[in-house]
């Protein structure tokens, strides 16, 4: 009988660490825990890696726990307003910024809250006139002092943050918890990021979750993937609820964050909270490796091995390796797989990371 190949030997060696004989297609009772992810995943904090590159390397995704007063993705469109015209506000979205503020300085010097809470976004931005941070953080304070629930979440990131308003934490929370129940999506996530912080444990998760599940409604990426990882991991929840952690992972997927995109491939490849589909979870983590993120690069190295969702590919195994490796995220397993490949097959798979230019 010939002699089997170096690269043969090695897949032969590497599948069976995870079960023998695997193939794309297997039943899902045949496998547990094929993918797990290689970073500290304590339900406590949510915390589920470092934060995100600025592009100039691959990222490792973004726990949401990181994401604390970040700018948050767009919410989805709003339904048409029936209601009277503001015509500050008019102006500002239809690019008409110096009209904005024009119609909105009168009534904010009225004390419109609403006006304020505009002319602090035209200054902070830098909209129609020059950016004056300290200027914004006045019109910001007068809105929140009124009640505008978008000046007193834009006040609160201030007071926390300290630069051009001194640094408050117990104002900061108080304008920061109005303002989420006022209904500002972005001041839900972050009140819940704040109960998590002040409250370790399922106790500060507890008392999160209503305000992540209020932002997730509103179409908050973040929340989303809150909501599925504490629907997932936190004990005594109503079944009904855990049945839709994977649900939440997909609208947070499907919303472009990454880490979300990650963890539903592999909930996917390894039949967590749902069952088992080795193709949906191969195409998340392709999705989430094309994007630059480290983990699922890694991951999608050892699906091409063992042929889960996908062919047997040696040398794209070995190009997500070496591109997450690069990254900074060492993997003894690949190490051997790697060095078991032909010579050819290394230097296609450098050639391929070489080329390799994450998907935007």
């Amino acid at each position: 009988m010939p002699i089997l190949s170096r690269y043969l030997r090695v897949c032969a060696a590497f599948a069976a660490v995870i079960v023998a004989g695997l193939t794309h297609g297997v039943s899902a009772q045949t496998v547990d825990n094929i993918v797990t992810r290689p970073l500290a995943t304590a339900p406590a904090s949510l915390k589920t890696g470092r934060p995100q590159t600025d592009g100039a390397g691959p990222s490792t995704g973004v726990g949401v726990f990181d994401r604390m007063g970040a700018k948050l993705p767009d919410l989805p469109p709003e339904k048409d307003y029936k209601g009277p015209v503001d015509e500050a506000y008019g102006a500002y979205q239809r690019g008409y910024y110096l009209t904005a503020m024009e119609k909105a300085l009168p009534r904010a010097q009225l004390g419109d809250p609403a006006a304020q809470a505009l002319m602090g976004e035209l200054l902070a931005d830098g909209l129609g006139v020059k950016r004056d941070m300290k200027n914004a953080a006045f019109w910001y304070s007068k809105g929140a002092e009124g009640g505008d629930a978008a000046a007193m979440f834009k006040y609160s990131l201030m007071l926390i943050e300290g630069r051009f308003v001194k640094r408050d934490k117990a104002k900061a929370d108080e304008y920061m918890h109005k303002a989420a129940d006022a209904g500002n999506a972005s001041a839900q996530f972050n009140w819940g990021q704040i109960l998590t912080a002040d409250n370790p444990g399922d106790k500060g998760l507890k008392l999160a979750l209503p305000y992540y599940e209020k932002a997730a409604e509103q179409g908050i990426a973040d929340a989303q993937y809150a909501v599925a990882e504490i629907y997932a991991s936190l004990p005594d929840l109503p079944e009904e609820k855990k049945q839709l952690s994977r649900e939440w992972m997909a609208r947070a997927a499907h919303a472009g964050y990454d880490t979300a995109q990650v963890d539903l491939g592999i909930w996917f490849v390894n039949g967590q909270n749902g069952p088992r589909d080795f193709v949906k979870g191969f195409q998340w983590l392709r999705l989430a490796a094309n994007r630059g993120n480290v983990v699922a690069q890694n991951k999608l190295a050892h699906l091409y091995i063992n042929a889960l969702g996908t062919k047997p590919d040696p040398v794209e195994a070995a190009k997500w390796y070496v591109l997450s490796r690069r990254a900074g995220l060492p993997d003894a397993a690949l190490e051997d797989f790697y060095l078991g490949i032909e010579e050819d097959q290394q230097k296609a798979a450098i050639d391929a990371a070489n080329k390799f230019r994450r998907i935007q």
